[in-house]
């Protein structure tokens, strides 16, 4: 079953290219935000699973696109992103250490919606390629064999980063946990309908061309690992995220103007937008184009503020702010 909010936090399900609405199958549920209705939706699906199949058989969907798509997890209470988690189709010897960060539940958006690049130093924002799971069951020190039974289902997710802000060790949290830098969906896909999950093409364009192109079965720490490790650290809550990281190789600068798709397969297609009102561009560059080409790091910066060697005059950003950018009704000037 495939699950999301739509319009205004309206709950419901994808049915071929139609929503169905499942509101009225949850009027015993008593929630405040979209989140507390998902988490309840997952604790109790045996009892609305049946309710949920009916409604979607009757057929009386509304066109996909018709709808304002929202975040099909809007508020979780922890995401957890795995780090450097691929062997980078074998170019990697071994595994790296396991190892893991939070993103803020503020980062989440929805597919439709735009992440915004904020005015900081960063060498180059990216954007990472990721299966994400969500969980259906409390989880604490759960054993490998145990960790399917904890996941409720998949989703497509978007690792958002801002490199090179200083200092250089530990920059996760500043790097990794800004506003709208998670996005996911467009829709939760129950975990019946994606029976491997360690064997899903991951697709990524930016602008209709094919950037990332992996395999998750090139994951270094397996699902049941990374469920058995995350829990025996904290627990994880029914409706938290947990995303599995991402093969760098096809990683590529997101700047102004970028329209970025992805798709894991079973998963539908997330789109985003990509705005950046200082309208800084980079060389046009995936990191396996570079290494290819014998040149090391991230693509550089080539024009706008913070360029190496830039005269840009810093008066001319005077003007809006982020939470500008966030508006639906916002129009970015022309610089």
């Amino acid at each position: 079953m495939k699950l999301l909010f739509y319009d205004n936090f309206k709950f419901g399900a994808v049915s071929g290219d139609t929503v169905v609405d499942l509101s009225s199958a949850v009027t015993d549920i008593v929630y405040v935000q979209p989140q507390d209705l998902l988490r309840q939706v997952i604790e109790n699906f045996s009892q609305y699973q049946g309710k949920f199949e009916d409604l979607i058989k009757k057929g009386s969907g509304v066109p996909i696109n018709d709808v304002r798509i929202r975040p099909p997890v809007p508020g979780p209470n922890t995401i957890v992103a795995m780090a450097v988690n691929y062997m980078e189709n074998g170019t990697r010897a071994e595994p790296a250490p396991i190892n893991a960060f939070h993103k803020s539940s503020n980062a989440v958006i929805g597919s439709g919606d735009s992440m915004v690049l904020p005015d900081v130093k960063a060498t180059i924002f990216e954007g990472e390629a990721e299966l994400a799971m969500v969980i259906g069951k409390r989880a604490t020190n759960v054993r490998p064999e145990d960790a399917y039974d904890h996941i409720f289902g998949y989703l497509n997710f978007i690792d958002g980063s801002a490199r090179g802000l200083p200092p250089e060790a530990n920059s996760f949290y500043q790097m990794k946990s800004r506003d709208t830098f998670a996005p996911m969906g467009p829709y939760l896909v129950t975990a019946d309908e994606v029976p491997d999950p360690l064997n899903l093409p991951v697709k990524l364009w930016i602008n209709g061309e094919l950037k990332q192109d992996f395999n998750t079965n090139d994951m270094a720490h397996k699902i049941p690992r990374i469920i058995e490790w995350v829990s025996s650290i904290h627990t994880l809550e029914v409706g938290d995220v947990v995303s599995t990281g991402t093969n760098h190789r096809g990683l590529h600068p997101f700047q102004d103007g970028d329209e970025v798709q992805l798709e894991v397969q079973s998963l539908g297609k997330l789109t985003v937008f990509v705005q950046d009102h200082l309208q800084r561009v980079w060389l046009r560059q995936t990191r396996l184009e570079r290494t290819e080409k014998g040149l090391s790091g991230t693509p550089p910066q080539t024009a706008g503020k913070y360029t190496v060697g830039s005269a840009w005059k810093s008066s001319i950003m005077t003007g809006p702010k982020i939470s500008d950018w966030l508006s639906k009704d916002y129009a970015p000037p022309s610089v």
